[in-house]
């Protein structure tokens, strides 16, 4: 692996890289372990019909630079066990003994045998300056909606969730938006702009930030077109996007949770520290 500004890239080549990946979860699969690609590769994946995205995504980091830092996946915490045998037994990885035992309820940390790259393995739900929910119980949580990465409405919802979002992250959702469709329903190719809102009208602090980066995507969409990195009319397609999930989220009646920390503001703190979140 090498680095730069603290990153260490994976230097595999990024098909070669996510097949592998997508390899790992596919087997996982065939023991009736429940795993699903998280962040930047999920995009990747849901791109795939969608070349012109694919070179759009490519320059998330700049031109020139790999693609992936990691492996991140969500799986169920109920299969956390099975899920240590299979990446300890089947696929021969090392154990971050310090983090797994420390952490294991939340998080699980693998390294490849030949240390070409790490796993994260997150459990139930992504804890970072939000909580995205994932369920619990294989069957009945929302891992099942997509394979091998999850749903595209979460990969938005990982995020919108980010409360000092980047560049990298701005791009991830840019190309999401010129891809999917926003519709009231789980699918290929879509986004369900109504499960997004729903979650928003309960928690002011995530929706809070969650409006915050969607207006923050607007205006890197714009930046984006100066460099030309995006045509004008790939452009005004996200505008679009962005402006019918906002009306979506505004429209949603907020729940008495909502309203009550509403009334705070940001007079209180609404994200979560860096600092109280496992590394």
């Amino acid at each position: 692996m090498s680095s730069g500004e603290g990153i260490h890239f994976v230097e595999m080549n990024p098909e070669e890289f996510v097949e592998e990946c997508i390899d790992i979860v596919r087997k996982a699969q065939e023991k009736g372990l429940i795993m699903r690609i998280l962040g930047a590769m999920a995009v990747y994946i849901h791109t795939k019909d969608c070349e012109r995205c694919r070179e759009i995504h490519k320059t998330r980091f700049g031109e020139g630079t790999p693609m992936f830092t990691d492996l991140d996946v969500m799986a169920y915490k109920k299969q956390s066990k099975d899920i240590k045998k299979f990446f300890e037994n089947d696929l021969k990885f090392i154990a971050d003994r310090r983090v797994n035992a420390f952490f294991g309820g939340k998080r699980l940390i693998y390294y490849h045998p030949q240390g070409k790259y790490h796993v994260d393995v997150f459990f139930d739900k992504l804890e970072f300056s939000h909580d995205v929910p994932f369920g619990k119980k294989p069957g009945e949580g929302r891992l099942e909606l997509s394979f091998p990465a999850i749903s595209p409405t979460d990969v938005v919802l990982e995020k919108l969730q980010i409360h000092e979002i980047n560049p990298k992250d701005l791009v991830d959702l840019i190309v999401l938006f010129i891809s999917h469709e926003l519709t009231d329903e789980e699918g290929k190719g879509k986004i369900n702009a109504k499960y997004i809102a729903k979650l928003l009208a309960d928690d002011w602090g995530f929706w809070y930030d969650a409006v915050s980066n969607l207006n923050k995507v607007k205006s890197y969409a714009d930046q984006m077109v100066k460099e030309g990195r995006l045509t004008e009319e790939e452009r005004d397609k996200v505008h679009q996007q962005v402006d019918k999930l906002l009306k979506i989220i505004e429209e949603e009646p907020k729940t008495k949770n909502w309203q009550k920390r509403a009334k705070k503001g940001t007079k209180k703190q609404w994200w979560r520290g860096v600092e109280e979140v496992v590394r």
